[in-house]
């Protein structure tokens, strides 16, 4: 079974436009998601699909592999189906999806991903999540927050904090969904078949569609959390969380 990580990435960002090639601490953000996804011993190999040439010659320039996808894809999930695809990835091969915004990913995070596929292949679709600490995260509809079953499968997806705690008196605890997946490729190719759901359109959250037509997704809790990248203004502060880190 191979294990294939995929970074889709693309130029065009109406908040960003030439994102994955902005550089922090002297190299391209790819460049810095590259490398430390290669640091997954788990993963076999990895690959960034992108839809502009700027991008791929900015992944081969570093030594990376890059495929050049169609530009019409209507989301990130759509052009990794592609990528398997063009990758000649197996049915049961799995397909592990990281986001190019996410420059300090944690390679420790892709293998808790990954190993509830590996050992149980009734499973079809993983993704992580981390406990809240910061009050400022719950509130913002950008951090998305999730509620798992007492089996670790996902029960909702929300902008909104879920659940409410009702009484003061509870734990309060809450969970931020890291927007990271790991698919078997079977399931990656008949995800990207299915229509788009009302919750959804609602929350716009691609993930919710898998839950609308009645598939389980196993969620992993971490430590590690994984900040993202959304905006120019994000930059100075990733550069100072990677400062206070080692460099991969």
């Amino acid at each position: 079974m191979r294990i294939v990580a995929i970074i889709p990435s693309r130029y065009g960002s109406s908040r960003f436009p030439g994102k994955p090639l902005a550089s922090i601490a002297g190299r391209p953000m790819i460049e810095h998601v590259y490398r430390r996804v290669s640091l997954c011993e788990e993963i076999s190999d990895v690959f960034t699909a992108t839809d502009d040439q700027r991008i791929l010659a900015c992944v081969e320039g570093f030594g990376g592999k890059a495929v050049m996808t169609r530009k019409t894809h209507a989301s990130g999930t759509d052009r990794l189906a592609e990528s398997a695809g063009l990758l000649d990835l197996e049915d049961g091969d799995l397909v592990v999806n990281v986001q190019g915004d996410q420059p300090l990913v944690d390679p420790a995070v892709l293998a808790e991903m990954v190993e509830p596929l590996v050992h149980d292949e009734s499973l079809s679709m993983s993704t992580l999540m981390v406990r809240i600490h910061d009050p400022g995260e719950l509130s913002n509809p950008n951090h998305v927050k999730v509620v798992c079953d007492a089996r670790g499968f996902a029960l909702y997806f929300s902008r909104l904090p879920i659940p409410f705690h009702r009484d003061a008196a509870t734990d309060g605890v809450h969970y931020k969904h890291l927007g990271l997946y790991a698919y078997r490729t079977a399931f990656l190719r008949a995800f990207t078949g299915l229509p788009e759901g009302r919750l959804e359109r609602a929350e716009k959250l691609e993930q919710l569609r898998a839950l609308e037509h009645g598939h389980r997704i196993r969620v992993v809790e971490t430590v590690h959390d994984s900040p993202e990248v959304d905006t120019p203004e994000d930059l100075a502060r990733i550069e100072s969380m990677m400062a206070r880190t080692q460099p991969p």
